[in-house]
């Protein structure tokens, strides 16, 4: 394992970022929980006689090409021996709380992005450890110990490219993106697979001849702002490896979620928009639109 040392002088080498990834979050407490569950294709949603949601899918359900916001009817025609976890987010809360405790113990910047996944930045840190790769390995042994569950953590000099890291490697593992690597990394990057570009993004770009972070790079600002908008400035600094998003340790939340499955397809205007106001009852003035 090559380091990541703190510290550096460059501008682009002085932030330390730690991505923190728990592997099949959801579907792997339930796993943890239920020893007989161990093993098994599992994930965690509705079923399929209720015109469920897959939220989560273990490695194994994975591998028959199952994912998360599949029908629950589709996962179950991929696998019929598949077995279904009712939601406990409960308990999943809890259990994020815990892990985000193990973060603070080497920064407060951390920077929650879901139950499952935070950034932290370790630049400077609680213990005064000098390498952001050590910090990262025994957070992993950390919520190994106290969890039972593994997690994937990806280290680099910024949150795009640790995120990218994160992705490398799973499960349970551990990549470090040194910063004199970081170009090359980006260049020979699938197009689909950077953090912030989806598919329909990644199809658009296809038709553009992108197909690389090295397609992308060439392009110039002036030409993906054309063609994207705004988020052409941000395609643009990815593509060579910038990325000066801080991490946010009390980021202000921007918007909620809630959702239900329907036992029959709506095609009322009228109802489709009274049906999501009893989902949202605790946050008044939401205009429908």
């Amino acid at each position: 394992m090559v380091e990541l040392p703190l510290g550096q002088e460059s501008v682009d080498r002085t932030r330390k970022i730690v991505h923190v990834d728990m592997d099949a979050f959801y579907a792997s407490v339930e796993q943890r929980d239920n020893p007989s569950y161990r093993g098994k294709p599992l994930v965690v949603g509705g079923s399929p006689n209720q015109r469920g949601v897959v939220a989560a899918a273990s490695y194994e359900a994975r591998k028959f090409g199952i994912h998360s916001a599949m029908p629950s009817v589709t996962a179950f025609a991929k696998c019929p021996g598949l077995i279904f976890v009712r939601p406990r987010f409960d308990v999943y809360r809890e259990i994020s709380a815990a892990i985000h405790a193990i973060f603070k113990r080497y920064s407060d910047l951390v920077e929650g992005v879901a139950l499952d996944e935070a950034y932290l930045d370790v630049t400077e840190n609680k213990q005064n450890i000098t390498y952001a790769s050590t910090i990262a390995r025994h957070i992993k042994t950390a919520i190994f110990q106290e969890t039972q569950l593994t997690a994937t953590a990806g280290v680099s000099i910024n949150k795009f490219l640790a995120k990218m890291a994160s992705g490398q490697n799973k499960p349970n593992g551990l990549t470090v993106i040194l910063p004199e690597d970081a170009i090359a990394f980006v260049e020979q990057l699938p197009i689909e697979k950077f953090h912030g570009i989806g598919e329909v993004t990644a199809a658009k770009m296809h038709s553009l001849s992108i197909h690389t972070g090295a397609d992308l790079k060439v392009r110039t600002l002036s030409e993906l702002t054309h063609h994207f908008g705004k988020a052409g400035h941000y395609y643009y600094k990815i593509a060579r490896a910038e990325d000066d998003r801080p991490v946010e340790a009390n980021r202000v939340r921007k918007s909620i979620g809630a959702e239900t499955s329907f036992a029959q397809d709506l095609s009322d205007v009228g109802q489709m928009l009274q049906e999501p106001i009893p989902l949202i009852p605790k946050y008044g003035n939401l205009l429908l639109v």
